[in-house]
């Protein structure tokens, strides 16, 4: 008798992955709507793009919350879901920066550089962009491998690119301070839980002596 051939793997199907992919594009499925209907206020430049920075600022902070979820809940499938989360924050940052290129600069390159360099929260808001870049381009499974132990060091910057992300919001907004300020709070928290974290992980149990 020949012996079996082993039955190839399959891959499991998870419906939450094409249901997160469909509502994380609810925003701007909105947002286009509002736009056909004339709907954008009276100015539509601006609502898209404070509309584009928030969602960016939700996916980044929706992001940093699977691995606390899974640590406190046992629910290990919830990590699954991170980077669609994240690759959906990069894709609405790229929004967010394609509304400021094309319909607030009109592709005026001198103009832009200006602005980069010398209005604070323009700066802060493009070195986000800029950190979140090579995170969505080393996202496949193939440069995990590629990276090994250094991928896990490069996706860290997401860290810091929500930190700019809220200074950007807060800076940008300037008066009403309610928001960047939730943001920033549950950011705060976010990241102070990975500070715990790491301190009682990195503290080793002293020997027990007799």
């Amino acid at each position: 008798m020949r012996p079996a051939r082993p039955s190839p793997v399959r891959r499991r199907f998870h419906p939450g992955k094409p249901l997160l992919f469909i509502a994380s594009l609810l925003p701007l499925a909105w947002l286009l709507w509002l736009g056909s209907q004339g709907r954008l206020g009276a100015n539509p430049v601006e609502t898209l793009s404070h509309a584009t920075g928030d969602w960016s600022l939700r996916f980044l902070l929706l992001t940093l919350v699977i691995t606390p979820l899974r640590r406190l809940s046992g629910w290990t499938g919830v990590q699954k879901y991170r980077r669609m989360l994240g690759l959906f924050a990069f894709f609405y940052v790229g929004l967010h920066f394609t509304v400021y290129l094309v319909f607030d600069q009109f592709f005026d390159w001198t103009a832009i550089v200006t602005d980069i360099a010398k209005r604070p929260y323009i700066t802060v808001g493009f070195a986000a962009f800029v950190l979140l870049i090579p995170l969505a381009i080393t996202s496949t499974n193939g440069m995990i491998r590629r990276l090994g132990r250094h991928w896990q060091r490069l996706h860290r910057l997401i860290y810091l690119a929500a930190i700019l992300g809220v200074l950007h919001y807060a800076w940008l907004v300037k008066a009403d301070l309610r928001e960047p300020l939730l943001y920033g709070g549950l950011l705060a928290a976010l990241l102070g839980y990975r500070l715990w974290w790491w301190q009682t992980r990195s503290v080793t149990p002293r020997p027990s002596g007799r």
